[in-house]
């Protein structure tokens, strides 16, 4: 059996990030991501370079819970897929551009400090019936 695997994208957020509705009333989330490059010296040492920079976006119930919750400078880790497109130029010829589709996005935790909040989701309340089960949230642990 093959592992499904996706495409994934580490970086930075750059830009501010921005929620626009499409026609149809899709939420789409996006925003210019950094990416930081290194090259392997002969010595074993590493030089920064310039950093690279795509578009990325995200569409529907995951651009709305995405966008308050990233900010510029955040360190992320998103997977998904790379969607080129024609975008026509007044006056010139048209261009090819490419985006970063993400499916999921999340803060990079080997780089990034947070809590996460385990209070459950809204949920039915258990049958009367059936033992009653304590959860008692995880104790965080800071890098």
């Amino acid at each position: 059996m093959t592992i499904p695997t996706q495409m994934s994208l580490q970086g930075f957020i750059a830009t501010a990030p921005e929620l626009t509705f499409t026609g149809k009333g899709h939420a789409r989330f996006y925003c210019r991501v950094g990416i930081e490059q290194h090259r392997k010296e002969v010595d074993g040492s590493f030089t920064k370079l310039d950093s690279v920079y795509c578009d990325l976006v995200l569409f529907d119930r995951a651009a709305e819970r995405a966008y308050p919750r990233f900010k510029p400078g955040d360190q992320i880790v998103a997977s998904g897929y790379i969607h080129e497109y024609e975008q026509e130029r007044p006056g010139g010829p048209s261009q090819i551009r490419e985006q970063f589709v993400a499916r999921r996005i999340g803060h990079d935790c080997a780089r990034t400090r947070y809590v996460v909040d385990r209070t459950p989701a809204e949920q039915p309340d258990p049958p009367t019936n059936e033992m009653t089960v304590v959860n008692e949230p995880a104790q965080a642990v800071g890098i």
